[in-house]
């Protein structure tokens, strides 16, 4: 999947859901969101791999839900 589009995706179901979503800061191999109370690095790839996807949407489990991207 194109790391765009993974963050795309949680950008919509945050906004959908009242959740704040925003760019926390930018390291030179990671951008760092901040979704909520939780801190969710981003590696500046330009295709993430689907299992490292998945990984990502895990981490946002706390403020979107148990499998929210499902």
């Amino acid at each position: 999947m194109k790391r765009g589009e993974a963050i795309r995706r949680i950008s919509r179901e945050a906004k959908r859901q009242g959740v704040r979503w925003q760019l926390d800061r930018q390291g030179a191999n990671h951008e760092v969101y901040r979704l909520g109370q939780t801190m969710v690095p981003v590696p500046r790839h330009g295709e993430l791999d689907d299992r490292f996807v998945e990984k990502l949407w895990k981490e946002c489990e706390p403020e979107l839900g148990e499998s929210w991207w499902r």
